[in-house]
C-alpha cells in the first residue's frame, strides 16, 4: 500500500537526481496518455503530479518519495507535446541517459492510451527500451473512456505487436485513473519490484 508521498526534486540534468541508494520506479508515455491523473490515483493524492489539459506539461524528471523507502518517478512525454525541435532533443538526450544510466532503476512502467489502435511512437519506445535493456512493463490507461471489448481489442492488437517484435508479452496492466481500476494490482507489482531491488 501507498500510504506517503512527498515531492522531492524537480531536474533536467539526470546528473542531478537524488543519490541512486533506494529503488525506483519510473512512469513514461506519450504526451497526453494520463500520466499525472494514473500517479495521482496511485499516490492518492490528487495534485502530487500535475495534471494538465495541455500536452507536454511534463517538461522535467520528477522524484517522489514513497513510504519513506523509495522513488517513483515522473518522467516527460513523448511525442506530440508542441515544443521546439531543440527542447524537444534536449527532452530525447535527458530521458535516453535517465534511462540508461540510472543504476537502481528497477523498473519502468509504458504507458499505453487504452482508445487507440496501436501507435507507431509507443512501438518504437518499446523496442528502443528492449535494445537497451530497459526493464518495463505496459500501463494501458483511460480504460474507463469506451466499452470494455473496445478497450479488449485495442490491448490484444498492441500485445500482438510486442509479441512480433520481442516473441513474448510484457507485463501488463489495465487501469482507470478515475475508476481506480488497476491499482491494487499495479501497487502490488512496483511493491514486489522494490522488494527484489532490495533484496539484491
Amino acid at each position: 500500500m501507498i500510504q506517503k508521498a512527498t515531492f522531492v526534486i524537480s531536474n533536467s540534468n539526470p546528473g542531478n537526481c537524488p543519490k541512486p541508494d533506494r529503488a525506483e520506479i519510473a512512469f513514461i508515455g506519450r504526451s497526453n496518455v494520463g500520466k499525472s491523473s494514473l500517479i495521482n490515483m496511485l499516490v492518492n493524492q490528487k495534485g502530487l503530479a500535475k495534471t494538465s489539459q495541455k500536452p507536454g506539461k511534463t517538461q522535467l524528471i520528477n522524484h517522489f518519495m514513497i513510504n519513506d523507502k523509495w522513488y517513483l518517478v515522473d518522467l516527460p512525454g513523448y511525442g506530440f507535446a508542441k515544443v521546439n525541435l531543440k527542447v524537444k532533443q534536449g527532452w530525447e538526450s535527458m530521458i535516453t541517459t535517465y534511462l540508461t544510466k540510472r543504476e537502481n532503476l528497477c523498473g519502468v512502467f509504458v504507458l499505453i492510451d487504452s482508445r487507440l489502435e496501436p501507435q507507431q511512437i509507443d512501438l518504437e519506445f518499446l523496442l528502443w527500451c528492449g535494445t537497451q535493456e530497459v526493464p518495463t512493463a505496459l500501463v494501458f490507461t483511460k480504460a474507463d473512456k469506451q466499452s470494455k471489448s473496445k478497450t479488449d481489442q485495442n490491448i490484444q492488437k498492441f500485445l500482438k505487436k510486442t509479441r512480433e517484435m520481442f516473441g513474448e508479452n510484457p507485463d501488463y496492466f489495465v487501469t482507470s485513473a478515475e475508476a481506480s481500476t488497476g491499482k491494487e494490482e499495479l501497487t502490488k507489482f512496483m511493491e514486489e519490484l522494490v522488494t527484489e531491488y532490495e533484496a539484491r
